[in-house]
């Protein structure tokens, strides 16, 4: 068992480009770390610096006690499962899984055991005479895992692993990796572009943007204590309401409505409120604390209907969630905000205000 550190991590490019700028960070024994971003946010060159097949410009990767950042990739007992699978086309899928075995002079016997016991987990054993050809894109992931399971590594790495299955089989196989992974007790780093992957599969999100951590914390404090705007809108679906605000007299002001705010050091002129669309609900015409809005957009989500309104003087728009079932007359509605669930951020630098 091993910890993996991240220290001052930095990746530059001779094109000046910096995907990676300064990422220092922790992944303990048995925990699952996820880093979650957007595209070119520097979450797949971070995973390649941990593997060893990119060297960081600058910064320190520790497992254990022992520093890896310049030990070749095949030194490095990591396991790397790809986006894109990586299999050899010309071998059967037994094959496959015992490619990294063999290449450590693993005895045959013990290869035979390993590779039989990891294919029964991942119920693939019936497979194991077959070529990549042969099979599914939810089979030919199950093989890659395989691979990596079979070595017994210190550290898993999983880049984008589902990003090429279809929406049901992805779901059925994060449920598995899930199981798989809780039963390891090893460090693993996933990285994903996708947050119900991240919010259901981790004990840890790293949420990176421009090369920068926002926020390291757990799916629920990311999702309920996000710590800046970045972080807000980007996890939750459907997303965060964002609306700017001018302030007075110890208050936002939207609309015709007046919003208390926090307790501040000093009253700023503009604030952030931040509240998610199932934290919003309809009300009833003979509340007067409620605000009214002009519905114009009802999306048909299934379960729920995603409404989206206009507030009288007020440019920008608000979504919110209600049950299928609900109903409502014409196309102006009383909207409450639950004050609890109200998040607030800073104009200017983004952050939260605590």
């Amino acid at each position: 068992m091993a910890k993996l550190e991240l220290q001052h991590l930095k990746k530059q490019f001779s094109n000046q480009v910096i995907p990676v700028k300064d990422i220092t960070l922790e992944v303990n024994d048995g925990e699952f770390l996820t880093l979650l971003g957007p595209s070119g946010c520097g979450k797949s060159t971070l995973l390649r610096m941990i593997a060893g097949l990119d060297q960081p410009t600058e910064g320190k990767v520790i497992l254990g006690n022992r520093d890896l950042t310049t030990v070749p990739p095949g030194e490095r007992n990591i396991a790397m499962v790809f986006q894109s699978y990586a299999l050899y086309p010309h071998l059967t899928v037994f094959d496959n899984i015992s490619t990294a075995l063999k290449l450590r002079k693993i005895s045959n016997p013990e290869i035979q055991t390993r590779v039989y016991d990891v294919a029964n987990r991942l119920e693939i054993e019936h497979l194991l005479t077959r070529k990549p050809a042969q099979l599914s894109g939810g089979q030919r992931q199950r093989v890659a895992l395989a691979r990596a399971l079979v070595r017994n590594p210190e550290v898993f790495l999983l880049d984008e692993p589902l990003s090429n299955l279809d929406a049901l089989l992805r779901e059925q196989v994060r449920a598995d990796l899930k199981q798989l992974f809780n039963s390891q007790q090893k460090p693993v780093v996933y990285v994903t572009h996708d947050q119900t992957e991240a919010l259901t599969l981790s004990s840890k999100i790293a949420v990176l943007y421009q090369g920068y951590l926002q926020q390291l914390a757990s799916p629920s404090e990311i999702y309920n204590a996000p710590a800046n705007q970045f972080v807000a809108g980007f996890v939750g679906s459907p997303q965060m309401n964002l609306l700017c605000l001018n302030c007075r007299d110890n208050q936002a002001i939207l609309g015709e409505f007046q919003i208390p705010l926090p307790p501040l050091k000093t009253q700023p002129s503009k604030i952030v409120l931040g509240i998610r669309p199932e934290d919003i609900h309809l009300g009833t015409w003979e509340d007067s604390d409620h605000l009214e809005a002009q519905i114009f957009l009802v999306e048909d989500l299934g379960k729920e209907k995603l409404l989206n309104v206009r507030i009288a003087e007020f440019d920008q728009r608000i979504r919110f969630l209600v049950p299928a079932q609900q109903t409502w007359e014409g196309e102006t509605v009383k909207l409450s905000l639950s004050p609890q669930r109200i998040h607030w951020f800073d104009a200017e630098s983004g952050d939260r205000f605590s």
